[in-house]
């Protein structure tokens, strides 16, 4: 059906007001259609990322390439996207965390959205022709992670203190984890100059760049600038957790004292015990004797879905380092009245 004159006046009249060109909306068409491949896309993506979600995303994006890279951006359908996850999912990496490939499938098609959201903001695509969109993750497992009894937390610290080349260190990773409830990388990412001895804090950089100034015990605090003294970890920049000969240690270390742990202890093995599962066990604790406030802080959260009420009961260091000598059973010299509590 073809317009009618008095249609295509209106139209001209209309693009006319609105300052547009019938030569324009050729222009566009011509540009939507310059739309990249996947090879000459996902280099510049790589660059646009942070570090962080390079790592994550990068040997999903490989994947991408090896089956697409010489097709663009604009031709696969979201079934293929949804095939390639599903590849993902079959030929994921069996490890003692896995959950039949899931895990893969819902990073792969994360990935995917990355570099789709990327092209639209880029103007390469509408946000309508984003096929990403349009394929669900799927659905997420309730984590089997959760809060260890006393007992367990007694049989792996003796596990770490009894067994294997350096308990020194390893027990010093576990007691950190446990005081600070806070992740992998918050510990690796330690430096010399994040130890604040006066007030006995340390500054955590975690995942998302976040950061936080935490409290530790004296004790704690003690053991750390031991161990950087004694391991050569005293320039302010250097990473303070070491192996014996010197050497920083990585999250292979956490790999070894897990697996060695779980030679000792069954439960560990079989329930895939991680050290993720010792700040489920503090924020457990914190939260049923200080609230859900000072745990979310403790925590180390900066969003929530119900962020009005968070901002409410925003707890402060105060709050956190009195939590912590109630943990721990040591005064805090951050903690209200100097506060000192048994772990019951």
């Amino acid at each position: 059906m073809t317009a009618s004159s008095v249609e295509l006046g209106a139209a001209r009249l209309l693009l006319s007001k609105m300052g547009i060109a019938p030569a324009d909306l050729l222009a566009e068409t011509e540009e939507r259609r310059a739309v990249p491949t996947f090879s000459e896309y996902i280099p510049q993506v790589s660059r646009a990322v942070s570090p962080a979600t390079a790592r994550s995303y990068g040997s999903y994006w490989r994947r991408v390439e090896e089956a697409w890279g010489g097709r663009r951006l604009d031709e696969p359908s979201p079934s293929e996207i949804k095939q390639l996850a599903e590849e993902s999912r079959a030929t994921a990496v069996v490890r003692r965390n896995s959950r039949g490939g899931r895990n893969a499938a819902e990073n792969f098609i994360a990935a995917v959205r990355c570099l789709y959201r990327h092209a639209v903001n880029d103007g390469l695509l509408s946000e309508g022709q984003n096929p990403a969109l349009k394929v669900a993750k799927p659905r997420r497992l309730p984590s089997p992670r959760r809060a260890l009894a006393d007992h367990e937390l007694v049989d792996i610290n003796t596990a770490a203190a009894t067994t294997g080349d350096d308990p020194h260190l390893d027990t010093l990773l576990l007691r950190l984890h446990t005081e600070t409830a806070c992740r992998r990388g918050g510990a690796l990412g330690l430096r010399r100059r994040d130890l604040e001895e006066t007030q006995c804090l340390v500054h955590l950089r975690e995942k998302d760049g976040t950061s936080r100034f935490q409290p530790i015990s004296p004790t704690l605090m003690g053991l750390l600038l031991a161990h950087g003294d004694e391991r050569g970890a005293t320039h302010p920049e250097t990473q303070l957790l070491h192996y014996r000969t010197g050497e920083p240690i990585t999250k292979r270390r956490y790999d070894h004292l897990w697996d060695r742990i779980g030679r000792q202890v069954p439960s560990v093995r079989t329930q895939n015990v991680s050290t993720h599962w010792l700040r489920h066990t503090t924020l457990t604790w914190v939260e049923r004797r200080f609230g859900y406030g000072v745990a979310h802080a403790y925590a180390g959260h900066f969003d929530s879905a119900d962020s009005a009420t968070v901002t409410y009961v925003k707890a402060s260091v105060r709050d956190v380092a009195t939590a912590l000598s109630a943990l721990t059973g040591e005064s805090h010299p951050l903690a209200h009245n100097h506060a000192r509590g048994g772990a019951s």
